[in-house]
C-alpha cells in the first residue's frame, strides 16, 4: 500500500507543476517569455518558449507513466475469490419471502402387518 501513496502523490506534484507551467505559457508567444525581453539575457525569449514547451510533455508524459504505475500498485485484499456484491447477493435476505416455521416432525405411523390389524377384514 505503500507504493501506490507514494506514486499517487508523485502524481499530483506533477499534475501540480503542469498547471504552474500552462499557466505560465501565453498561446501568443508571451508569457513568461515576455518578460525576458533584453538582448543580455543568457536564456533569450525563443529558449524559454522552447522550455516551457518541453516541460509540459516532459510533465504530461510523466503523468501518463506515473498513472499506469499506480493503476498497477493498487493494493488488492486478500480475500477469498469473491467479490463484495457477490458475498451481498448470498447473504441478503428477501423481504418479500414468506417465514416459515420449523415445523414438529410427526410420528411415524405404524403399517400393519397383520390381516387382523387392518379394520374391515
Amino acid at each position: 500500500m505503500g507504493i501506490y501513496i507514494f506514486v499517487s502523490v508523485l502524481v499530483i506534484i506533477a499534475c501540480f507543476l503542469q498547471i504552474l507551467i500552462v499557466l505560465v505559457q501565453n498561446s501568443k508567444g508571451g508569457g513568461l517569455a515576455a518578460n525576458f525581453t533584453s538582448a543580455g539575457q543568457s536564456m533569450g525569449v525563443r529558449k524559454t518558449a522552447d522550455f516551457l514547451e518541453k516541460s509540459t510533455w516532459t510533465l504530461a508524459a510523466a503523468i501518463l507513466i506515473l498513472s499506469v504505475a499506480a493503476t498497477a500498485s493498487i493494493p488488492r485484499g486478500s480475500t477469498s475469490g469473491r467479490s463484495r456484491i457477490e458475498n451481498q447477493i448470498q447473504n441478503a435476505v428477501d423481504p418479500n419471502a414468506i417465514p416459515t416455521l420449523p415445523t414438529a416432525v410427526p410420528p411415524p405411523t405404524t403399517i400393519p402387518t397383520n390381516s387382523q390389524d387392518k379394520p374391515g377384514e
